[in-house]
């Protein structure tokens, strides 16, 4: 025991404290600059359902006689016989009557460049 207690005292002999030592910056301006690039894609779908409630029924034409409250069966006459005509009959119950559905991408891309300017 009693030979590690002297080896210790000159061990601790050898140790000096470290000291800092004061930085100055070896410049007096300068410029700093950083560009950013950044993309972003969105994929959308767009999608609109119309319905209808009730019904519609429509009649039209030339050289027809059409009553002036058509029904569904009521008997239509020609005007002038032997002329031209041109006769048109449509009818819509309910339910969906379009269904649109629309798909797009949008890419955005974005650029940012800055400059820092510094004097000391």
């Amino acid at each position: 025991m009693k030979f590690i207690t002297p080896v210790l005292i000159v061990s601790a002999g050898l140790i000096t404290p470290a000291m800092a030592v004061p930085v100055t910056p070896n410049f007096t301006s300068g410029t700093m600059t950083s560009h950013t690039e950044s993309t972003t894609t969105i994929n959308e779908t767009i999608r609109q359902i119309d319905y209808q409630t009730g019904w519609s029924y429509t009649v039209t034409g030339t050289n027809i006689d059409v009553p002036s409250t058509p029904q569904v069966g009521t008997p239509y006459a020609i005007m002038e016989n032997g002329a031209a005509f041109q006769f048109s009959e449509s009818y819509s119950g309910p339910g969906m009557i379009m269904d649109t559905t629309v798909n797009r991408t949008t890419t955005i891309m974005s650029v940012t460049d800055t400059t820092s300017v510094f004097t000391q």
